[in-house]
This record gives structure tokens, sequence and C-alpha cells, in this order.
């Protein structure tokens, strides 16, 4: 029998599809439901067990005793407050290099995570090697495709993104009339979006993709049907996404809620910016 694939699972809809994914592929796996981010379904519906975000050693010590050999980051976490974080003897241990890689931004404080389950023998690997469909593909999703004005939106808004990501600040930008109106923050894509008014007819696009320096195996920028009520809530006309460095979180779903709410859903090529 393979060794089960172990889930390290923040918040989001990411590891709740990877799971059911595995499960109905009659696939093993062992879920660590981080506390205060994971859903509640997981474990209700799958082997597991959960560990707060500083618990390192116990979450290594789980996956471990469940057979894991290779482990996936799926879902969000918010960057924690180091200080008031609850740390096992393991986390504890890595509390200097967490605080130094803190200081730098998001993707350098996955990195010291990832290292750690690493040096301690698992294999990380990504969501899209698990779910390979996840991936965005170039072109439409759905119906509809950007006209002129919408591509100078994307161009805008994947300009001011690229800079974002190099500051291991955020993935996402909108841009509205060629000009961005908004970056994407700690509180993420939604917050981001809910904080925008809607003008008379829809207008400006949302891009989401990679930082440059992005570890790619976890916390790629990801959307769902989810980012699409989001999008036509805010009034804009479409999604742009990076083709191949980003997370879509089921395709059908997501160009079906496109089509009905009247948006483009795009996976661009670096070539067409």
């Amino acid at each position: 029998m393979p060794s089960p694939v172990g889930i390290i699972a923040g918040a989001g809809e990411l590891p709740v599809t990877l799971a059911a994914h595995l499960s109905m592929s009659d696939k093993p796996l062992f879920v660590i439901a981080l506390r205060g981010f994971a859903s509640p379904t997981l474990l209700a519906s799958h082997p597991g067990a959960e560990a707060a975000l500083g618990e390192i050693g116990k979450a290594i010590r789980l996956l471990s005793e469940a057979g894991c050999r290779e482990i996936v980051f799926a879902g969000a976490v918010t960057k924690p407050n180091l200080g008031a974080l609850k740390l096992d003897m393991q986390g504890a241990s890595l509390l200097p290099q967490l605080a130094a890689a803190a200081a730098k931004g998001d993707d350098a404080l996955l990195r010291v995570v990832l290292g750690a389950f690493e040096k301690a023998g698992f294999s990380v690997i990504g969501a899209d090697d698990v779910l390979v469909d996840l991936l965005a593909p170039a072109g439409a999703l759905g119906a509809r495709t950007p006209g002129a004005a919408d591509w100078d939106d994307i161009r805008a808004a994947a300009a001011a993104a690229l800079d974002l990501g190099a500051r291991d600040v955020g993935q996402g930008a909108v841009a509205r009339g060629g000009t961005v109106i908004a970056l994407e923050a700690q509180d993420g894509t939604d917050a981001m979006l809910s904080r925008l008014s809607a003008g008379a007819s829809p207008s400006g696009v949302l891009v989401k993709r990679p930082k440059p320096q992005q570890e790619r195996r976890i916390d790629l920028p990801t959307i769902g049907p989810d980012t699409v009520h989001s999008a036509a809530a805010a009034g804009l006309a479409g999604i742009a996404v990076e083709a191949g460095g980003a997370l879509v979180l089921d395709r059908e779903l997501v160009a079906r809620a496109a089509d009905a709410a009247g948006l483009f859903v795009y996976g661009f090529g670096r070539g067409e910016l």
C-alpha cells in the first residue's frame, strides 16, 4: 500500500479540494489541520489531527507516525505574531530563523518552515503534483476574452503585482482605466476586492501572479469560484492570472461562474504583457 500524502492544511478551499481528490482516487492521506485556519470539515471527513501553527515538532511526529513521506502545504495562513505564537520545542528552536525571515516577508518565512520538514526527511511537493489540472492554463476559461482596454488594465496590474511580489508583500493587484487602484495586503484577495466600489458598468481587472522569488511548491496564487463572485461584486470586468503560475480551483465551476457574471477569466503568458 502506498504511503499516505500528508496535507498541512491552512484556510480556504484548496486543502479541502486536495483531500477530496485523494480520497476519491483511493489514495491514502493524513491531514494536519492548522488550528484557527483549517476547515473543520477536513478532520470530520479524513484521517488526521490538529496542530497549532508553532507546533512543528508535533506535526512532524504525527506525519511520521502516519507513515507519510510526501507532504503538501495547502491553504492560507496569516503571518503570525511570533511573540504570541504557541511553540513546541522544535518550533522554539526555529524561532531565531523565523524572526529573521519574518522581517523579509511571507515567502522567506515559509521557506524556513518548509526547510524544517525537509530536514526531517519529508519530500515537499506542490498542490499541482497532487492534482495536475490545478495549474492555470493559457487562454480564456469561459466564453469571454479581454478586450483592448482590459489589456491596458492587465498590464498595469501585472506590473504592480510583480513589484508587490518582489517586496514579498502580496501577489495581486487591480487596475481600472489603466491605473492601479488596489494592492493585495495581508488580509488577502477577497478583502482587497471588498474595499472596491462598483461603477455603472463592469470595468477593471484583478491580476494574480507569483512573486519573482516564489517557492512554487507552496503559496502559489489561487483563484476559485468565490474569487469570481467577489470580482463581480466589485464591478470588475475580469480576472487574469499567469498561465502555469497560479492555481485554479475547479476550472469548470470557475468558467460557469464567470460566464454567469459576464466576466472573463484569462491565463496570460509573459510574452503577452
